[in-house]
C-alpha cells in the first residue's frame, strides 16, 4: 500500500461538518469520502478514534481498543428503527451534548432489544463474544467510573481499585444494565466505522490511523492489566512518560502516561500489544506509530517532576516487538513517527523493518543543506506533510516568518508565483515521497486560529471543524489537477 505514489488528507472525524458540536460518523463522513474521490485522493488520515477524557485529546484515551461513543451518529439509530423518537429527550438536551447523546444511545439500546432483527441481535452477541478480551473490562470500568463521578480508578474503594474477585463479581451484577448499554455503544461505533471503511475501500481510498505509543493511566487497560505497566503494589506510578525539551516545548512534554513493563511483555510474547494492534488492523489500512522512538528508548520522568526537563532514556525491545506484530497481525502498513530527538539506533530500528518515516516541510528551512526535511534529501520510502496536527497551519506558520526566511524559502522553491503555503502543498505533492499528506486546514488555506493542537497546552485544542462552503469547487478542482500532475492518482 505504501509502495506507490499517493496523496492523502489529514482530517479527524471531529473536524467534519454537521449539526452537533463535533463531527461524527454520519452522512458528512460519506460526503468527505466522495470529495476525496473527486480530487483523486486515495488516503484519509485521522487521529486516534478512542474514547477520550474530558479534555477531548485523542492521545489520552480511556481504552486502547474502544471507540469514542461521541462519534456515533444518532440519525443512523433512527434510520435502522431502534430510536424512533429522539425528541423525547428534551430535558437531556438542556444538559451537555455528550449527556444527551448518551441518553439517546441508551434509549436506542432498549429499542434494539424490542425491534432489532434476529440477524442484528445475533451480530451484537457475536460482537460481544469476539471483543470480550477487552470489552468486558472496558464496560465494567466505564460503569464503575460513572458510579464514582468520573474519578480515576486509583481513587475508587480499595477492593475495586485492586480488582478483588468478589468486588468485581458484585459490581458486574449490580451494574449489568449499564454494562450492556456500554457494550451496545461500542457495537454501534464499530458498525458505523466499519461501514465507512468499507465505503472508502470500495472507492480505492485507504484509511490511515494513528496509535499513541502509550496509554492513559486512567484507562481500562491499566486498571485491568497491571503487570503490563511499571506500577508499584498500590497501582501508582513512580515514573511517567514524555519527551525532553524539543522544537515543540522548551520544558519538554510531560504526558503522564505509565511506562511499559517490557520484561513482562516479552515473557508473554507481547500478547497485550498484539491484541491492541489487531484492533487497529480491523479499523485501518495504514497505521502511524506515534512517538516511534519510544520503541527503541523512552524518556522516563520521575512522577514527582512537574516538567519533562528531568528524566532518562530507558531502552525498549522494539525489534522483538515489531517482529511479533508482523508475524501475528499481518497486513497492516506501518509508518514511524520519527520526529524529535532521533538517534542512529532509532533510525536503525525503523530501517530494519523498512518503515517509512515522516518529513515535515515546516521543519525544512532551518539549519543547512543536509536538513533531513528538505525535499532534495528525501527517499521514496517516506511520508511528507506540510504540517501535522501538532503544527500551526501552514498559512499561520508562514505569516510568522521573517522577510529573510521567506526569501530563502522562495529561492529554494524556485520563486513560484503563488503564495508560500500553496507552494509548499505543491512541493509536498511533487516530492519523491511515496505518500504526501496535506492537513485539511492547508487545503482550505486557513490561518493559526484554525490549528488543531498546541503541544504543551490543555485548553482550546481538538475543536476545529471545517464547513462545506469553505470547500469551493475551484479549490477541489485545483487539488485534483495537482494530484494528477504529480502522478498521485
Amino acid at each position: 500500500m505504501l509502495n506507490k505514489r499517493r496523496a492523502g488528507i489529514l482530517l479527524h472525524i471531529t473536524s467534519l461538518p454537521g449539526a452537533g458540536q463535533q463531527g461524527d460518523l454520519g452522512q458528512d463522513a460519506y460526503n468527505f469520502v466522495n470529495f476525496l474521490c473527486t480530487a483523486g485522493i486515495t488516503v484519509w488520515q485521522t487521529l486516534p478514534l478512542g474514547a477520550t477524557h474530558n479534555d477531548g485529546s485523542p492521545y489520552q484515551c480511556l481504552s486502547a481498543h474502544a471507540g469514542n461513543p461521541e462519534l456515533i451518529n444518532i440519525d443512523w439509530l433512527g434510520d435502522v428503527g431502534w430510536l424512533p423518537e429522539p425528541e423525547q429527550c428534551e430535558n437531556c438536551h438542556k444538559k451537555t451534548e455528550k449527556f444527551y447523546k448518551s441518553c439517546l444511545i441508551a434509549k436506542a439500546f432498549y429499542g434494539f432489544l424490542d425491534r432489532a432483527t434476529s440477524e442484528d441481535k445475533t451480530d451484537f452477541k457475536q460482537f460481544c463474544h469476539n471483543k470480550a478480551f477487552w470489552l468486558d473490562d472496558f464496560a465494567l470500568f466505564m460503569a464503575l467510573r460513572n458510579e464514582h463521578n468520573q474519578q480515576c480508578w486509583n481513587q475508587w474503594p480499595e477492593p475495586l481499585k485492586q480488582r478483588d474477585a468478589n468486588a468485581i463479581k458484585m459490581a458486574t451484577l449490580r451494574l449489568k444494565s449499564e454494562i450492556d448499554i456500554i457494550k451496545f455503544e461500542q457495537y454501534v461505533f464499530f458498525r458505523q466505522w466499519m461501514a465507512i471503511k468499507a465505503y472508502a475501500n470500495e472507492r480505492g481510498i485507504l484509511l490511515f490511523g494513528d496509535i499513541p505509543i502509550f496509554v492513559s493511566y486512567d484507562s481500562s487497560d491499566v486498571w485491568a492489566n497491571r503487570d503490563v505497566f511499571k506500577l508499584n503494589a498500590d497501582g501508582e506510578m513512580s515514573v511517567v512518560a514524555g519527551v525532553p525539551p524539543d522544537y515543540f516545548s522548551e520544558d519538554g512534554q510531560r504526558w503522564g502516561n505509565p511506562h511499559y513493563n517490557w520484561d513482562y511483555l516479552q515473557q508473554t510474547g507481547f500478547h497485550w500489544w498484539i491484541e491492541r494492534m489487531q484492533t487497529q488492523r480491523e479499523q485501518f489500512d495504514i497505521l502511524r506509530i506515534d512517538h516511534f522512538r519510544g520503541l527503541e528508548a523512552a524518556w522516563e520522568i520521575p512522577a514527582s517532576e512537574e516538567t519533562a526537563r528531568v528524566g532518562q532514556w530507558v531502552t525498549a525491545p522494539g525489534s522483538a516487538l515489531l517482529k511479533a506484530i508482523i508475524e501475528k497481525v499481518g497486513s497492516l502498513a506501518l509508518v514511524a513517527e520519527d520526529l524529535g530527538i532521533i538517534t542512529p539506533e532509532v533510525e536503525a530500528l525503523r530501517d530494519e523493518f523498512h518503515l517509512p518515516g515522516m518529513k515535515i516541510l515546516q521543519f525544512a528551512f532551518g539549519g543547512n543543506a543536509d536538513n533531513p526535511y528538505l525535499p532534495d534529501n528525501y527517499e521514496k520510502n517516506c511520508v511528507v506533510y506540510t504540517g501535522t496536527h501538532d503544527n500551526d497551519t501552514t498559512l499561520g506558520w508562514s505569516e510568522k516568518l521573517s522577510d529573510a526566511e521567506k526569501a530563502y524559502i522562495f529561492d529554494y522553491l524556485g520563486n513560484p508565483a503563488i503564495s508560500l503555503h500553496c507552494a509548499l502543498i505543491q512541493t509536498a505533492l511533487a516530492s519523491v515521497a511515496n505518500l504526501a499528506i496535506i492537513p485539511m486546514q492547508d487545503i482550505l488555506e486557513l490561518g493559526t486560529e484554525h490549528r488543531m493542537n498546541t503541544p504543551g497546552t490543555t485548553v482550546g485544542n481538538w475543536n476545529w471543524r471545517f464547513q462545506w462552503y469553505q470547500l469551493a469547487p475551484e479549490r477541489a478542482a485545483r487539488l485534483a489537477r495537482l494530484v494528477e500532475m504529480f502522478n498521485r492518482k
